[in-house]
């Protein structure tokens, strides 16, 4: 391992997510594993690239050196940004699952117990077919899916310090975008608005980009702007997610224009009591279905038809496009008896689907379950925006915010250097 002072966190933080690994390979008594997970890659080694689609991957043996194989144009993305020393790259008229093979071959693992992760996106099943072909026997080839996200969701302080400075950034975007809302406005206007905020608050490409419907485009599930102009009467629905170095803070708010309506007012309330209820319950030791629970009744408890449609929550972290979401490691859903330990982070998402029968709001939250409870990324103020037929808004002042996030605090008085939210004397 090349130990490198330009890399997202220190040395130490990437030896110790290895040592676990290969802590957890041992349990399960395999040899070595192929990570392909590009979330697990970046985790491992800060590799990125938008070129995922290529097979790529990182073989760690239990004992000696990993390396990595990747696409030869990716390579440099595995020279520049990583502490990974051994490449072994494929060209575009090569064949990468022979070439993991006879990577595999060289280094001597090829008969050795070896784990893959069956249930990655970017390791279709094609190729995984082709790979286990050129093995005389699949006996020793194993399903290793998880061993990285086990590391995974709970997070250190590290990485909440730089998941406070991507909230900066989402942040930034939603006062934006709420500030934009108008009749005659329309969403593509909107939408830009808050991406210009976010990037220019220091924020990087996030996994998605933010939501932002109208009206009764609000009712369509992950839809976002389409140029709909913004009528009088009508609400705005925004979801943004601020990242920054693939770690991601997630926020709804909503707007509202000509004064607000009796069943939006409630819908407001009600979103805000769930909150106020989470934070009471979220700690560790209770599990991730009685936050479930707690947040689902006081939602479903409402006299303008909304329920609430999905999970409470998922977990949020490191993400890649076509999500922000880390919910396939773990949920806040019903019948799940997973315990809540510190250092796990949530988007708690408390919106009320089909107010009235056509419309949808949300007020969301990004936290981390600290030794005692719970604690919010955010300080903006939660209550919806409403905006006056001339287009002025009330709504409670939130504390200003950084303009850009070069610098930070990590919770305990001390500064930070300038990209992973690192006290300067580690």
């Amino acid at each position: 391992m090349r130990e490198r002072d330009d890399m997202t966190f220190p040395a130490g933080e990437y030896q110790r997510r290895l040592r676990e690994l290969r802590e957890r390979m041992e349990k399960r008594r395999l040899d070595a594993v192929i990570i392909s997970d590009p979330e697990n890659l970046f985790y491992l080694t800060d590799h990125q690239t938008s070129g995922y689609s290529f097979f790529q991957c990182l073989v760690v043996p239990l004992e000696g050196e990993p390396f990595a194989v990747t696409r030869k144009m990716e390579e440099s993305n595995i020279i520049e940004r990583t502490w990974v020393e051994v490449t072994r790259p494929y060209s575009d008229y090569g064949d990468a699952m022979q070439m993991l093979h006879s990577a595999l071959r060289e280094f001597g693992l090829h008969e050795k117990r070896i784990g893959y992760e069956r249930n990655s996106y970017f390791f279709p099943a094609y190729q995984q077919d082709r790979f286990r072909g050129l093995f005389d026997t699949e006996e020793k080839l194993r399903d290793c899916f998880g061993i990285v996200e086990e590391g995974r969701i709970t997070k250190s302080e590290h990485e909440i310090a730089l998941m406070r400075r991507a909230a900066v950034a989402a942040e930034a975007g939603m006062k934006a975008g709420l500030e934009a809302v108008a009749p005659g406005v329309n969403e593509n206007e909107i939408a830009a608005e808050v991406s210009r905020a976010m990037f220019a608050a220091g924020g990087e490409c996030p996994a998605v980009m933010p939501y932002v419907t109208s009206g009764p485009r609000t009712m369509i599930g992950h839809a976002t702007w389409e140029g709909r102009e913004v009528q009088p009467g009508e609400h705005v629905f925004l979801e943004v997610g601020g990242c920054l170095r693939r770690y991601h803070a997630a926020i709804m708010r909503t707007a509202v224009t000509g004064g607000q309506s009796d069943s939006m007012k409630e819908a407001e309330e009600v979103m805000l009591a769930a909150l106020d209820q989470l934070y009471k319950i979220a700690a560790p030791g209770v599990t991730v279905s009685d936050v479930d629970r707690g947040i689902r009744d006081v939602i479903n408890d409402n006299d303008v038809d909304a329920y609430l449609i999905t999970r409470a929550g998922y977990s949020i972290g490191i993400a890649f496009p076509p999500s922000w979401d880390e919910g396939y490691i773990l949920s806040i859903k019903q019948a799940d008896p997973t315990v809540l330990d510190p250092g796990m982070t949530f988007h708690i998402i408390p919106w009320m689907w089909g107010v009235d029968g056509d419309k949808t709001c949300g007020i969301s939250d990004t936290i981390v379950i600290t030794d005692d409870g719970c604690e919010s990324f955010f300080t903006l103020d939660r209550d919806f925006t409403v905006h006056d037929d001339a287009g002025a808004a009330r709504s409670a002042a939130a504390p200003a915010a950084p303009t850009a996030i070069t610098r930070d605090i990590t919770g305990d008085g001390g500064e930070v250097d300038h990209l992973a939210g690192i006290h300067e004397d580690d």
